[in-house]
Parts: structure tokens; C-alpha cells; sequence
């Protein structure tokens, strides 16, 4: 199961969200979906759409202005979910 990716950058808040929750809605649970984004909003914004939606933020990071967002679609009630990735980047 290849990970999907979206390119948000250069894209303000709140289209990188929208643009993910999209393509989340298409996903079958455990699926992972890739978003480079450049706002820094995004952090903020993955963190709480994640935390309100049940999808899991896997990985979270920043290089160069660019930030990564690694989510797992839904996942089950028993597998764990991961809402603050220790990765350097304030979520």
C-alpha cells in the first residue's frame, strides 16, 4: 500500500487541512497520506484536526520552511494512536 502525498505548499491555512481531509475520507483505515505544507499554521491545524477527527498524525517535521505531516487514516479502537510525534516541531 504505496502512501498517498499532497503538496500544499505555498497554500494558507485552512487549505492544507481541507485538502487532507478530502483525500482522508477516500482512504481505507491504516492508509498513510504525506502533506508538505509551508504555513505554519499547519502544525496547529494538523494537530487539532487529528486530534477531533480520529485519523492518527504519525509524523510531523520541518526542513527549510517546509513542514511534513505523516497521517494514518482512522485507525481501529484498539491500535494506538499517536497525537504528538516527538520530532522536534512544537504541534
Amino acid at each position: 500500500m504505496a502512501e498517498q502525498r499532497i503538496d500544499a505548499q505555498f497554500q494558507k491555512s485552512p487549505l492544507p487541512v481541507l485538502r487532507a481531509a478530502r483525500a482522508l475520507r477516500g482512504m481505507a483505515a491504516g492508509e498513510k497520506l504525506l502533506i508538505l505544507a509551508t504555513d505554519p499554521a499547519a502544525a496547529a491545524d494538523f494537530r487539532d484536526f487529528c486530534k477531533s477527527s480520529g485519523h492518527a498524525l504519525i509524523a510531523a517535521g520541518e526542513s527549510h520552511g517546509v513542514y511534513r505531516f505523516s497521517i494514518r487514516a482512522r485507525c481501529h479502537q484498539d491500535e494506538p494512536r499517536v497525537d504528538h510525534p516527538d520530532d522536534g516541531i512544537a504541534l
